[in-house]
């Protein structure tokens, strides 16, 4: 039987295409697999409202956090972060009566800063034996599920856990890691069915690896948490290069490469989009793992990048353009092997007129490469400085 011939075929399209977005709206569960490389909570507002449009959206997530509530999990578990994996989900979770708002709220709870490790750990207890409310109303089988993740958490919990503050979601994730040897996609995949997720999060790579970074000054840093500027001062000199590590006791960068079912995620897309956020350590970290950039590359759809707004401390003396440069190297080192720019990325999506984008555009460079420049309302009054997440779900469902 001859093979299924496959052509490519080009078109003319409005932004946004009220014929498109009008499709996606009608029927989102047929929405497009638009896939974000991304972390933290910079795309949260954009994913409530992107269950609108589609049910399919795919989310990479960094998974190599270091501060806050995951760095406590990761130095007493030794495991990848998962806080921003759980923001993500929650986020695309079905809120309606549909859905199981029981377990949203069980998973969005917070243990007492105020209370002591004694009441915590007892409060863990009625949680785990389902005695507790917020657990007691989640509906059969679902209570057993979370109960018996709970109690896989508290089971490896060292003795010296600090609780306050903890979020029993991050919990659930934890315990559920461990119940799958050590695994986050099946938890994650479990996970997303108990909260009516509307969308797919994995994480890059399910390793136990950290972020470390070369200033321009020759500064070392160790840790995603050095380098943001929120939980330390920021930096004071532009990022040079950016690696994963082992250990953050020593630097020495390391070369993990993602697993063939991520590769085939990415490459499912209909839709790639390097979006806003922290740029090195939400977008770019995604991007570092050996075979991102070959994926990518292999991806045939489009891809796209959205400069973020206003001030992000991690690109100090780092132009728009130049930050497409440094998307486009490390997609490449990625990739192993030299790539067209046009394989790894087509356009980029900004608004000159109601954008404040505090570093040089410099968008006479971008034809150079083959990149095409969308110069388009983003910022609608209600939004602004931020992008309004409704023009651009609507612009980014038209380029599909």
């Amino acid at each position: 039987m001859p093979e299924t011939p496959s052509i490519r075929i080009t078109r003319t399209a409005n932004l946004p295409d009220e014929i498109r977005v009008e499709r996606a709206l009608r029927a989102p569960d047929l929405g497009p697999r638009i896939l974000f490389f991304s972390g933290g909570s910079a795309l949260r507002r954009l994913s409530r409202e992107l269950v609108h449009y589609t049910h399919n959206s795919i989310h990479i997530i960094t998974p190599f956090d270091s501060g806050g509530s995951s760095a406590v999990l990761r130095r007493a578990f030794g495991m990848p972060a998962v806080g921003d994996i759980r923001n993500r989900l929650m986020a695309l979770a079905d809120r309606t009566v549909t859905g199981n708002p029981e377990i949203f709220r069980l998973s969005a709870y917070r243990f007492d800063h105020s209370a002591t490790q004694e009441e915590l750990r007892q409060k863990l207890d009625a949680l785990c034996d389902g005695s507790d409310p917020l657990v007691a109303r989640v509906p059969h089988p679902v209570r057993e599920i979370a109960c018996r993740y709970l109690g896989f958490f508290r089971d490896h919990m060292p003795g010296d856990f600090d609780l306050r503050g903890a979020s029993v979601g991050n919990l659930m994730l934890t315990g559920g890691y461990f119940n799958h040897d050590r695994h986050l996609d099946p938890v994650l995949y479990l996970f997303s069915k108990l909260i009516e997720a509307r969308g797919t999060v994995r994480p890059v790579m399910n390793g136990d690896l950290h972020l470390a970074a070369e200033l321009e000054d020759g500064t070392v840093l160790r840790g995603q948490h050095t380098i943001t500027g929120k939980e330390v001062g920021e930096i004071e000199s532009p990022i040079r290069k950016l690696w994963l590590t082992e250990d953050l006791d020593d630097p020495a960068p390391a070369k993990p490469r993602i697993s063939r079912k991520m590769e085939e995620l990415i490459e499912s897309a209909d839709l790639i989009c390097f979006p806003m956020g922290s740029f090195h350590t939400s977008v770019v970290a995604n991007l570092l793992p050996l075979g991102v950039g070959r994926a990518v590359a292999r991806a045939d759809c489009l891809k796209v990048q959205i400069p973020s707004l206003g001030h992000d401390p991690e690109t100090i003396g780092l132009g728009v353009f130049q930050s497409s440069r440094r998307l486009l190297q490390t997609l490449e080192t990625s990739a192993g092997e030299s790539v067209h720019p046009s394989r790894l990325l087509n356009f980029v999506l900004l608004d000159t007129e109601n954008g404040d984008y505090k570093q040089p555009l410099e968008l006479d460079k971008y034809p150079r490469l083959g990149i095409q420049v969308i110069d388009s309302k983003l910022v609608s009054k209600k939004s602004a400085p931020l992008l309004d997440a409704t023009l651009l779900i609507r612009h980014l469902v038209s380029l599909v």
